[in-house]
């Protein structure tokens, strides 16, 4: 190849990495790399030498922009380096990203042995998210909040109960390792706005709906403000998340109060049951009180006798 052939193979993938290409878009932008002759023709068989003779993944047919699937392109790594991106792909096909993991390993040619020596993943994942049925329905969740326009799922909960559900705002959650769609559902018969957001796990959608040509309406998800009181180990905890803060620090009686912002109450409640007693809310004071009788109910719990064999 020569250097002009090379440059302008190399701006090529630049721009198709980018974003998809129509051809004379393509052609436009590439315009100081064409000097005489046909550009189409000269346009195409660059195309046809980076698919078959270098192993680029180029999608494209009549009428339709070219789009990059696939890089094979070199990338010269160091041994601290190829060892971390085994450990990113690693670690994404130990929560159920599969395939994403094995695009990692493709990209820097990686093999076992540019495992890091201290490496080992112990997580078992509910679903593999790259298997085509889950990766059908993640696109067509993809599209509708693209779309921004109310859809419904049908959803089969945690007791095999498959149900219809209406939903306006959405969008993608990772929690804990797996994925959810996290969605407002319309459900007017809730006392506070943020219970009304929602979550259903990836795997658990057994169809998405057609856009309903509605436009979603809320614009925001609604949260809600909470403090509360670490005490004992948890009095020097140092916030993590970007809508949690300390409003006040006692030192000398071992405590401090924060306060957050949560759209997700379900999460709230299985953190703050997590820290056991070093923990207490204080506001709102009618989540507080949940999570008294929840607490109270666990504790009758450990009363109440075994059932006899």
């Amino acid at each position: 190849m020569r250097y002009s052939h090379i440059a302008l193979a190399l701006e090529v993938l630049r721009l198709l990495a980018e974003k998809p290409y129509k051809r004379d878009d393509l052609i436009a932008a590439l315009d100081s790399f064409f000097r005489q002759g046909d550009r189409h023709q000269k346009l195409s068989r660059l195309m046809r030498e980076l698919r078959d003779d270098c192993g680029f993944a180029i999608e494209s047919a009549p009428s339709r922009p070219y789009k990059l699937i696939e890089s094979n392109f070199p990338v010269i790594l160091s041994l601290p380096q190829r060892q971390t991106l085994y450990m990113a792909a690693k670690l994404l096909d130990s929560v159920g990203f599969s395939t994403q993991g094995e695009q990692l390993l493709r990209l820097g040619r990686l093999k076992a042995s540019d495992a890091p020596p201290d490496l080992k993943p112990d997580f078992c994942p509910p679903a593999d998210y790259g298997e085509e049925r889950l990766r059908t329905i993640a696109d067509q969740l993809q599209d509708r909040c693209a779309q921004q326009e109310c859809y419904a799922i049908r959803y089969c909960g945690s007791s095999g109960k498959i149900s219809q559900v209406d939903l306006d705002r959405s969008e993608f959650r990772l929690h804990d390792g797996m994925l959810y769609l996290f969605a407002f559902v319309p459900d007017y018969k809730r006392s506070h706005p943020v219970e009304q957001n929602s979550i259903f796990r990836i795997d658990r959608i057994e169809k998405v709906g057609e856009p309903s040509g509605i436009r979603w309406k809320r614009s925001f998800f609604p949260s809600l403000k909470i403090r509360y009181r670490m005490s004992g180990p948890l009095a020097t905890y140092k916030p993590r998340r970007d809508h949690e803060k300390v409003v006040e620090r006692n030192r000398d009686r071992n405590y401090q109060i924060l306060e957050t912002r949560e759209d997700q109450l379900f999460w709230f409640r299985q953190r703050i049951l997590h820290y056991g007693k070093n923990v207490r809310v204080l506001e709102p004071e009618w989540l507080a009180d949940r999570l008294r009788e929840e607490l109270r109910q666990a504790y009758e719990n450990y009363l109440q006798p075994l059932d006899s064999e």
